[in-house]
């Protein structure tokens, strides 16, 4: 009998050790285990979490990330359920997008489907090998997947927009950055480890509520980092929190693997949009001056967060397909903010009123004042860059959708919209009103 056939038993057996092992960690009977793990494995979908079944759902989801990475090697498991053919032509689609990651117009909305909601784990494991960044840490395989798939795990599906597909393309559109000639040959291998590595996490566990709302509903995110960058400093701490539990970086000396953590936030704290004007203007003067000097580490780390932030509102510059497709669900998850704030009698925050704030209005908003600025800026840095130039072009054309819609609106117009499509999910994690 094939090998493969006994790698689900070996797994299952140490999953389950595992599992008991967690439980025996905090002092469970046993009989009390069997209840919990029978709860865990049939729980309703969208039933909230506690941290222990969040862990044990990590460590049953192993298989399904380790049969991600067999696809990645271009070998489909042969078990007697398998849809051989149905398979093949999804693995043989996903790859043919691959061989065009590094394309302006990739469709990560297709991409997601071909691979069956794993867009940020393949994609990542495909640029690891590009760039041939799991030989040169000496990274373990079986370690990657298991940090790549906590990280795609603890982004919310439910939320519209900051879920594992926007987190799937800000790598992607990092990785369309690094290949520019003026900063690709100058990066070196941690630069694009880091690039990369900041992409994917950079907004994990996202509630789907902005900061000024966990500040006003007293959540205590905004009370643990004293109503400053709150998200941001999330987001990183969750992601060194899942290299450590995956020990990814645990082969490394231990002041590089703190190295390493502290460059990752220092990436992910420039996502902050409330520091767009420092960034810009930091950016600007390098750019007036000719100061900018690649040899430097400073300097490299300085524009893989300026890449980076291009990379996170990047979506305005994308082909008008995709671009709106963005549009609508970001304005989707402002709009649900707008929602549980009038149910629980808040102020509506800015944007998020769907009565008053049309989606061509907050665009037109957004990159007027977001993201011309910083992308006129990179077009500098970049030029001469043919991406840079189709970026600007898009996002002009865009922009000129957006006024002619906004134009199009009437006021009975909105308000139809507004019944017809009005949400009906929760917000996530964020939304609970202390």
């Amino acid at each position: 009998m094939n090998a493969q056939f006994f790698i689900p038993l070996i797994l299952k057996q140490k999953v389950c050790t595992l599992i008991t092992s967690i439980f025996s960690f905090f002092d469970l009977k046993s009989a009390d285990v069997v209840h919990r793990g029978q709860t865990m494995l049939f729980a309703q979908q969208g039933e909230v979490e506690t941290v222990t079944r969040r862990k044990v759902k990590r460590l049953l989801s192993f298989q399904r990330y380790c049969h991600a990475s067999r696809l990645l090697r271009g070998l489909v498991p042969h078990t007697p359920r398998s849809l051989h053919l149905l398979d093949d032509d999804y693995l043989g689609q996903a790859a043919h997008m691959l061989s065009k990651v590094g394309t302006w117009n990739f469709d990560i909305f297709l991409f997601d489907r071909l691979t069956n909601g794993n867009s940020l784990v393949t994609l990542m494991c495909h640029l690891f090998n590009v760039y041939d960044l799991i030989h040169h840490f000496q990274l373990d395989m079986v370690k990657l997947n298991r940090f790549l798939g906590m990280v795609q795990e603890d982004y919310h599906s439910q939320n519209p927009y900051h879920n594992a597909v926007h987190a799937a393309d800000v790598t992607q559109a990092m990785y369309c950055y690094l290949k520019e000639p003026k900063l690709a040959e100058h990066l070196s291998p941690l630069d694009v480890f880091l690039g990369l590595m900041a992409a994917a996490a950079h907004d994990v566990d996202h509630p789907g509520v902005n900061q000024p709302f966990l500040i006003k509903t007293r959540h205590h995110l905004a009370s643990l980092y004293q109503n400053t960058s709150v998200l941001e400093s999330h987001h990183w701490r969750s992601t060194v929190g899942m290299l450590r539990e995956s020990g990814l970086l645990s082969h490394l000396p231990a002041d590089m693997s703190r190295d390493i953590e502290q460059r990752l936030g220092s990436l992910i704290l420039a996502t902050d949009i409330n520091r767009q004007n420092e960034f810009l203007m930091t950016f600007r003067e390098h750019l007036d001056n000719q100061d900018l000097d690649l040899q430097l580490a400073s300097h490299r780390h300085f524009i893989l967060q300026i890449a980076l932030k291009c990379a996170d509102i990047c979506n305005p510059c994308r082909v008008w397909e995709l671009s709106r497709q963005w549009s609508e669900r970001v304005c989707e998850e402002f709009y649900r903010q707008g929602d549980l704030e009038k149910k629980f009698d808040l102020e509506i925050s800015p944007l998020c009123n769907q009565q008053s704030d049309s989606v061509p209005a907050i665009q037109i908003g957004f990159i007027s004042y977001i993201v011309e600025p910083l992308f006129e800026e990179w077009h500098r840095f970049t030029e001469p860059s043919l991406l840079s130039q189709t970026m600007l072009d898009h996002l002009h054309k865009n922009k000129a959708n957006w006024s002619s819609l906004r134009c199009a609106h009437t006021p009975s117009d909105v308000q139809s919209r507004s019944q017809a499509e009005e949400p009906e999910g929760e917000v996530g994690e964020g939304s609970d009103i202390p």
